[in-house]
């Protein structure tokens, strides 16, 4: 059953663009999408050059990114209403708008709670503008434009936080962490001036405020926001041992039930989880929460792994990581090519199993890789993200119903980021459980018969020796740095096993695309078809 517009909503036809005009229209939308992705992850190379600009401990500092998750993803499933409410022409600029103030405001910030508050500002203003390019897209074009439009979102959905580390390294290395920001001006004031003059699609029906589900916004809010806190903090606090992660778990569980009983028996629900009945949709979404994590995992993981492990700043994080972007934005005329001559669920197939086969290949990681190591693993993910990512939103999309298109956008991209917020929580866990057990086991061999670690030892305390400690601190020192050098080893056998737990997920996912329909686009998209 579809969401039906009020009655005082009179009929209004769009005027007629020119390609060239819709193309710089799309352009446009898709440069301010870009910019809100790529600030989820522009700080996380650079949290610690934050902390110390605002005297913050990390535990404080870990909210720059936390604040803005919790905000977008509130956000994102409400923006179809808010378009339909406001129009996408003025909810896109008030967008841009309201995200460039607040990019200049934590710039500015000048203490970590005056941060924390401006980038959740920033996640909650800028995130509507996600959701609403992919919708526009289906309303622009047709055919084979379409096509090359949904490959270009998705692109860009998955390019931009890849993308994030690199850029964010570059910038605090080259400047510093307030240009993390201050980047943002100029793109966000072109978007705002320029969305009101060309993307004039639909128009406002204020109407809609008087039904609107404002409890099931509360509910909705509650489930979402308690859910993004607990999968980001939980692995830091202990999980369930933590009396505010067990709160926040309860109070998510029981919004999120109520949040769905709501939606599904109110008349004018914010999201549209009926959508979920049609099986390319409910398949869909399942593909991008998996494509979720898989993205954000890896994004989470690659500079964990050489910051932690190789000991790289972010600059040189940035640019070991660089290749996937490269090998995506590589990918994109092949896959605009072979997308109008090939069944895209066969498209699909190839690209989860190239994002299966990467992970696989980062599987047999050692302590000394570095950017070349990466290359083939990291070519593999960023051309199997372009072909995973970009039919998984035509598929999903292209074969709705233009009166529920909107409100179930939000949806579609609340689970990639919901499948990025679990994914990363999870990958966190397996790193704290594993890396106890894998030191466990190296050390049950470090013992008195190994003759290796013998000489190890010896060979360190004598060289400590020589400059001058005594007998007792040389044999401290070597002890220290055979524990280093344990731990080393146990961090880097456990993110070969969580690339794994990556793999198995794409796996899955490679299986179940024979389960998606071909799809039949609309013939002829409405007012509201996007």
């Amino acid at each position: 059953m579809s969401v039906t517009m009020p009655a005082a909503a009179a009929p209004w036809a769009p005027p007629q663009l020119t390609m060239n005009r819709k193309v710089l229209a799309f352009a446009t939308m898709c440069v301010g999408m870009f910019i809100a992705l790529l600030d989820i992850q522009i700080v996380s190379a650079s949290l610690r050059d934050i902390g110390g600009g605002l005297s913050a401990g990390a535990d404080e500092t870990v909210w720059v990114q936390t604040s803005y998750l919790i905000a977008e993803i509130i956000v994102i499933p409400m923006s179809g209403w808010l378009s339909r409410v406001f129009s996408t022409r003025w909810l896109f600029a008030g967008s841009a708008a309201g995200f460039t103030v607040a990019s200049m405001l934590c710039g500015m910030a000048w203490d970590i709670n005056s941060m924390i508050a401006f980038r959740a500002l920033q996640g909650f203003i800028g995130g509507s503008m996600i959701p609403m390019v992919f919708t526009t897209a289906f309303y622009f074009f047709a055919g084979k434009q379409r096509v090359i439009a949904a490959a270009t979102v998705g692109a860009l959905a998955s390019l931009a936080p890849t993308l994030g580390p690199t850029v964010g390294g570059w910038i605090t290395d080259h400047f510093s962490w307030h240009w993390l920001f201050f980047i943002n001006l100029v793109p966000g004031i072109f978007v705002a001036v320029v969305v009101p003059m060309l993307v004039k699609i639909d128009r406002p029906n204020l109407n809609l405020i008087k039904d609107a589900d404002y409890f099931g916004i509360l509910l909705m809010s509650l489930f979402l926001g308690c859910l993004e806190y607990t999968l980001e903090e939980g692995p830091r606090l202990d999980w369930f041992g933590d009396h505010v992660i067990l709160t926040t778990a309860w109070i998510s569980g029981l919004a999120g039930v109520g949040f769905i009983w709501r939606t599904l028996t109110y008349a004018h629900p914010i999201v549209d989880l009926r959508a979920l009945k049609d099986r390319n949709f409910a398949l869909g979404c399942f593909f991008s929460f998996i494509t979720g994590i898989g993205i954000f995992a890896t994004i989470y993981l690659t500079p964990l792994f050489l910051g932690r492990v190789r000991g790289f700043s972010a600059l040189e994080i940035g640019l070991a990581v660089f290749s996937t972007g490269i090998f995506q934005i590589m990918s994109i005329p092949l896959y605009s090519w072979l997308a109008n001559r090939v069944d895209l669920r066969w498209l699909m197939m190839v690209g989860l199993a190239m994002f299966a086969v990467s992970m696989w290949n980062f599987a047999p990681i050692t302590h000394d890789w570095g950017a070349d190591q990466l290359m083939l693993p990291q070519a593999l993910r960023g051309m199997g993200q372009q072909f995973a990512v970009a039919p998984t939103v035509t598929l999903t999309l292209g074969g709705l119903a233009p009166d529920r298109l909107k409100l179930a956008s939000g949806l579609f991209n609340l689970m990639r980021n919901l499948g990025g917020a679990i994914g990363i929580a999870a990958c966190a866990t397996i790193i704290n459980d594993r890396t106890n057990l894998h030191f466990q086991r190296l050390a049950e061999h470090l013992n008195a018969s190994n003759e290796a670690m013998g000489q190890m030892l010896s060979c360190a305390g004598s060289n400590l020796l020589a400059w001058g400690l005594d007998n007792g601190s040389a044999q401290a020192g070597a002890l220290r740095q055979l524990w280093t050098l344990t731990l080393r080893e146990a961090q880097t056998q456990t993110f070969g096993d969580v690339f794994l737990c990556v793999m198995v997920c794409f796996v899955l996912a490679f299986a179940m695309v024979p389960l998606m329909r071909k799809i039949a686009p609309p013939k002829a998209p409405s007012a509201d078809a996007h």
